[in-house]
């Protein structure tokens, strides 16, 4: 039998760990402009599982509650993955409202060879997230040479 998914949740969604989930909370609401969706706590306060909307996407925001996970500042700031976040326009003033509240901007926003503008940034916990915006359509052969690469299939 198949239900619909209540919380309408996209196909994809990334989980982010963090020391101090709380204050992720609020950072990455103020920074970046997520939304909190839904925090669960349990009987003492302690925040077990929360969900944040960004567009038709979602992430988890969720403590080390196992030791298979962990945030980057527990782990010599180093990143097994990024979260990629797809803005529909207003990069370059969303990479400055990051800037000035807190986060460390690892690459300036830049026009990319296949279409699209991104900057990088670190959060407090030293989580990467990339954010882009399409600029333009470009053909895998256009990218191929303006990028100088041999590419495999194509997304658009």
């Amino acid at each position: 039998m198949t239900v619909d998914d209540p919380f309408k949740h996209a196909s994809q969604g990334s989980g982010v760990f963090y020391k101090d989930p709380r204050a992720a909370l609020d950072w990455l609401e103020a920074a970046f402009g997520f939304e909190r969706s839904m925090v669960v706590s349990d009987a003492e306060a302690k925040l077990v599982h929360s969900e944040m909307r960004f567009g038709d996407s979602y992430i988890i925001v969720d403590s080390e509650w196992t030791d298979h996970v962990a945030s980057p500042a527990s782990v010599a700031g180093k990143n097994t993955q990024s979260v990629y976040v797809r803005l529909k326009d207003g990069l370059d003033a969303h990479c400055e409202h990051a800037r000035a509240r807190g986060a460390e901007i690892v690459q300036e926003p830049a026009d990319q060879f296949y279409g699209e503008r991104q900057y990088r940034a670190r959060d407090p916990e030293g989580h990467v997230w990339t954010f882009t915006q399409t600029l333009c359509s470009v053909s895998r052969e256009e990218a191929e040479r303006l990028g100088g690469l041999r590419i495999e299939g194509w997304h658009r």
